[in-house]
């Protein structure tokens, strides 16, 4: 059933007009994000030749993800959810089209850290607006499945996007790959301004009968949502896990890009190949991402995703063949994917639609607080010992969170309770009295 009050059921799929205007929206400004996913880091390199500065950027566009996740729920909560997207998409553009006129002065590094910083901000808002407004365009039974599409549509980018920012970067510079990508956030915005949200954000103050307390800004903003998250033993070893997989994984591009441009001395338009081929990873997870959740339930599916993360990382670093580089690269980002569109599911599915917006930022956040310092740490041990002693350590350690996972109730968990306006009141009700305890 839908999850917006007093509307009928949204249609199928096939049928939904709302979500595949949304949907198809989101690709050209998916393609986008996939070639300044290439181009940034490109940017840095041609400046810097610095593995460290390509790091930094990372840890910028990380500390920028934490800092905005501490209000980015109760934002998306409290306010118009579409409107909020369409200025989130426009602000982008008009960042991110400005860079290659600025770059004509020449080089400008610190502007890159700016421009991170500010677009990291714009990203984490509209991102937790966009996971609240999927459940609003279809059915619950539909969600898996809607979450793959999605899911799809960025693995088209990232089949097209980093081929794309190759060959702008070979042939104008990466700079325009940057200017590209704001172009596409205008289609978002246009497409955005055609689709009905079956709810967009609580106008006025919380009440009571949402199930959401009153105690104060700051606990509406973060700790409501980090408590429902706390409370629930899934969510909560999730959590815990994936803020150590996080530390990781974060620095992982960075890693691809030095050891493809510096290792083994291959140009930008080889990057763009190698992280286009790792694209095929995304569009088999989004594929089969349902029949596996389905199949095997959430923790099958999630812990087994970390353990070919952990493989493809190590393989990644100490392989010399191109080839195996880039199918290890489409095996990491199949793990990644898989575990993305499951977790993301299962947050939706438990999660009362008030609360949404909160609990999203705060998984966000609290996983998301070691990336930078994993980006930063790996990239600093990278330019120290190198690529592949590093990448070998970090594959270890997933398959350790994988054993870790092993004695959490994610090793039982087949899926999550879709909840329904009657049992929001109980979800929130119970992380109050475990937080009492």
């Amino acid at each position: 059933m839908s999850r917006s009050a007093g509307t009928g059921p949204p249609p199928s799929l096939r049928r939904n007009r709302d979500f595949n205007v949304f949907w198809l929206g989101q690709a050209l400004s998916v393609l986008g994000g996939s070639i300044s996913l290439l181009a940034l880091p490109l940017l840095v390199f041609e400046a810097t030749g610095s593995v460290v500065q390509m790091g930094l950027i990372t840890v910028i566009s990380g500390v920028g993800t934490i800092v905005t996740g501490l209000f980015a729920g109760y934002v998306v909560d409290r306010t118009d959810r579409r409107r909020l997207m369409i200025a989130c998409d426009l602000v982008r553009a008009l960042l991110l089209g400005a860079v290659p006129f600025v770059w004509l002065a020449g080089p400008r590094i610190w502007v890159l850290y700016v421009l991170t910083a500010l677009v990291t901000t714009l990203k984490t808002l509209f991102d937790v607006a966009y996971v609240t407004a999927v459940p609003n365009l279809v059915r619950a039974e539909h969600l898996i499945t809607a979450n793959g599409r999605l899911t799809a549509t960025f693995a088209f980018g990232t089949l097209c996007g980093p081929a794309a920012a190759g060959f702008i970067a070979a042939g104008v510079g990466p700079d325009w790959a940057l200017g590209v990508d704001g172009a596409t956030f205008l289609v978002s915005a246009v497409s955005l301004r055609w689709v009905a949200f079956g709810r967009e954000g609580t106008a006025g103050p919380v009440t009571a009968e949402t199930g959401v307390s009153q105690a104060g800004k700051l606990r509406e903003m973060f700790l409501e949502g980090f408590r429902f998250l706390w409370a629930h033993p899934v969510l909560r070893a999730l959590t815990v896990l994936l803020t150590l997989l996080t530390f990781v994984t974060m620095g992982a591009t960075d890693l691809l890009v030095f050891r493809i441009r510096h290792d083994l001395g291959l140009g930008a338009a080889t990057v763009g190949y190698v992280i286009a081929v790792s694209g095929l990873g995304v569009v088999g997870a989004a594929f089969a991402a349902a029949p596996l959740r389905r199949t095997f339930g959430f923790g099958s599916c999630w812990l087994g995703s970390v353990a070919l993360i952990g493989v493809a990382m190590a393989v990644t670093g100490v392989s010399g063949s191109l080839p195996v580089i880039a199918a290890a690269a489409a095996v990491f980002m199949f793990g990644l994917t898989l575990g993305a569109v499951c977790s993301l599911t299962l947050r939706q599915e438990v999660t009362p639609d008030p609360l949404l917006g909160r609990v999203t930022s705060a998984f966000w956040t609290v996983h998301g607080a070691s990336g930078p310092v994993g980006a930063a740490a790996l990239t600093l041990l990278a330019g120290r010992h190198g690529v592949p002693a590093v990448s070998v350590g970090a594959g270890a350690f997933c398959l350790a969170i994988v054993g870790a996972g092993l004695l959490t109730p994610l090793r039982g968990s087949r899926a999550g309770r879709a909840r329904t306006p009657d049992t929001a009141r109980d979800a929130l009700s119970g992380p109050r009295r475990s937080s009492r305890r």
